[in-house]
């Protein structure tokens, strides 16, 4: 039978008494039957639901009633719309395929019913932070169509004995009542092995509810976590999840695509983009985009129509040797830094250019930094 899904989330609408949720479903299908083609049909589901009095301010009430922590009164949720986005994310090709297998899942579940091989639409992420886990769960819920529900750490854990494990309930029960995707950021926060003698019993509890929750959860119903600690997952937990994928740091071609992609009109030649991509070996893709968005900004103040390559690695090097809390006493210590750092790029001319010095100038202070540090080495080998 086509789209078994959505008719069996309809009906378990209807006999929930949840009229909202039985629109929502009902209404996506409509729009599914539109994309086949069978605009008949689709107009006839929507006159359907149309005439149902009262129906359309149901479902306006029921979106507005987003799940809340007592405490604090505050969402545990924020809900975000799939946006149109022609740059895929930059993404190794393994991860890709990965990511389309999954997509490919939910979509053929009718497919996989019909075979007998019904497998839940879950999926782990798990990776480093920066690596772009958050907007990987975006852009499943575009690929599919559907909006995003992501859960608030924040507001999700309380300190009130037994409010997480509301907390999830309401948060599960809210996600199965309408087409979504269920985003579980940062997971570790409500999954910690039980096993560790640290975690009090109150945290245990909060990982059994949310066993429970999922298992209570339809099926069909997609959901996506997120961690940069799997270690710390309880073993339960990832055995729920029928798809687990590893986003590792972006590799060269990644990081060039990254670059070039933040950087837009304001991107150097393919060979400076070669060269950013080398540089920031090692480096997540969110200080990638950040040090391309601060580049950018500098160079519109500054009147380029492209930003230098000299212009982006300084703004690169400010963020991370201020990570660091390197700050310099003089701007004569940081040209030197980007000297040590790479001298093929920085050289002297680019130095006085960038610093509104002369030659002369970069060159004494070099120098000088430099036979300062050697005497400082000799007089210690005399100790």
């Amino acid at each position: 039978m086509e789209h078994l899904s959505e008719v069996l989330k309809i009906l378990e609408g209807a006999l929930r008494h949840d009229p909202s949720g039985a629109r929502e479903y009902a209404l996506l299908l409509a729009d599914k039957l539109e994309d086949e083609r069978r605009a008949r049909q689709a107009e006839a589901l929507r006159r359907t639901i149309a005439r149902m009095p009262g129906l359309a301010v149901q479902s306006t009430e029921a979106a507005a009633a987003l799940p809340r922590d007592d405490e604090s009164d505050t969402p545990t949720v924020d809900i975000e719309q799939p946006l149109e986005n022609n740059r895929p994310l930059a993404l190794p090709r393994f991860v890709r395929q990965q990511l389309d297998e999954f997509v490919q899942t939910v979509e053929k579940r009718d497919l996989w019913v019909e075979h007998g091989i019904d497998t839940p639409a879950r999926l782990l992420l798990v990776g480093l932070p920066g690596t772009g886990k958050t907007q990987t769960a975006r852009e499943v819920a575009r690929n599919l169509g559907l909006p995003i529900v992501m859960t608030r750490s924040d507001v999700l854990v309380s300190s009130f004995l037994g409010q997480t494990s509301k907390n999830i309930r309401r948060v599960f029960e809210y996600a199965s009542s309408r087409p979504c995707v269920l985003f579980l950021d940062e997971l570790d926060a409500i999954a910690k092995r039980r096993d560790d003698s640290q975690e009090v019993g109150e945290l245990q509890r909060v990982v059994i509810a949310l066993l429970q929750n999922l298992d209570a959860l339809p099926e069909s119903t997609v959901v996506l976590a997120a961690t940069n600690h799997p270690e710390l997952l309880d073993r339960a937990i990832g055995r729920r999840f029928a798809f687990h994928i590893d986003i590792p740091l972006p590799a060269a071609a990644q990081r060039a695509q990254i670059w070039a992609d933040r950087l837009g009109s304001h991107a150097p030649p393919p060979e400076d983009i070669d060269i950013l991509a080398s540089v920031s070996e090692g480096m997540s893709g969110a200080v990638i985009e950040a040090a391309a968005l601060d580049a950018r900004r500098q160079g519109v103040i500054l009147g380029h129509d492209v930003a230098p390559l000299t212009l982006i690695l300084r703004r690169l090097a400010r963020m991370l040797w201020y990570e660091d809390h390197q700050v310099f006493e003089s701007p004569e210590a940081e040209m030197i830094a980007l000297r040590r750092w790479l001298p093929k790029v920085f050289t002297y001319r680019e130095l006085s250019e960038q610093f509104d010095v002369t030659t002369r100038q970069v060159g004494n202070a070099v120098r000088s930094r430099t036979e300062a540090r050697a005497d400082s080495l000799g007089a210690h080998e005399t100790q």
